[in-house]
């Protein structure tokens, strides 16, 4: 079986800046994975990522542009510090091995008071098909993996918590089954990581809550549906 050990990725950057009265307002940078090679499992990820970067200069567009005109001219009415926000998506890869790739692609941006926003996106490929791995399909059938992963998540707060490392909304039970989203996920080589939505378990200076699933023994990583 054919696995991904040609597979090469280069980055890709976009860079946008919007301006009022000539005084740049608003930067937007976005550096994505690019795979090389012509190949049509190639060439539908790498499609992918082209479709995210324009997602992101749009959203950059239509919703902070807008925001960032009006936060500039309130500052020329009140003689405030002219500002200039920043946008950026981002990816970082996790793992990569026999035909496994993983990676999470971050926006951030600075459009407001307070710690950047972050959003954060996992993805898996296989490289053989060129497709997606669902996070089900590292589970044995009629398992409920979903069950396990938020017991699982459970179980860390509840630790940090007692170590006092990090502090959770009060009704941080009832949310995570509620915004557990089974494609926030990646692979590293010590397990599996899932994570939630900025906002969703913590307030904003806990950033993007992660959990790592280790894996079971020292067994190579290998979806069990494949």
């Amino acid at each position: 079986m054919r696995n991904g050990s040609e597979f090469t990725v280069e980055a890709a950057e976009t860079a946008r800046t919007w301006d009022v009265d000539g005084v740049p307002v608003l930067e937007a940078r976005a550096t994505l994975p690019r795979p090389a090679g012509k190949e049509r499992k190639y060439r539908r990820i790498a499609s992918f990522y082209r479709l995210q970067g324009d997602a992101f200069l749009k959203y950059c567009r239509r919703e902070l542009r807008p925001w960032t005109e009006t936060e500039y001219r309130a500052a020329l009415l009140n003689s405030g510090p002219l500002p200039c926000f920043q946008a950026t998506l981002t990816f970082q890869e996790t793992y990569r091995a026999g035909r496994l790739w993983s990676l999470y692609t971050e926006l951030r941006e600075n459009a407001a008071p307070g710690p950047p926003f972050q959003r954060r996106w996992g993805d898996t490929w296989d490289l053989v098909t060129g497709y997606p791995v669902a996070l089900s399909d590292f589970f044995p059938p009629r398992t409920r993996w979903k069950k396990t992963l938020c017991d699982f998540a459970a179980e860390e707060i509840e630790c940090q918590e007692k170590r006092g490392l990090s502090r959770y909304h009060p009704d941080w039970r009832r949310r995570l089954r509620r915004c557990f989203q089974p494609r926030n996920y990646f692979l590293t080589p010590e397990g599996l990581v899932f994570f939630f939505p900025m906002y969703a378990l913590a307030p904003a200076a806990e950033g993007v809550p992660r959990f790592l699933y280790p894996w079971d023994g020292d067994a190579p990583v290998q979806p069990l549906r494949m």
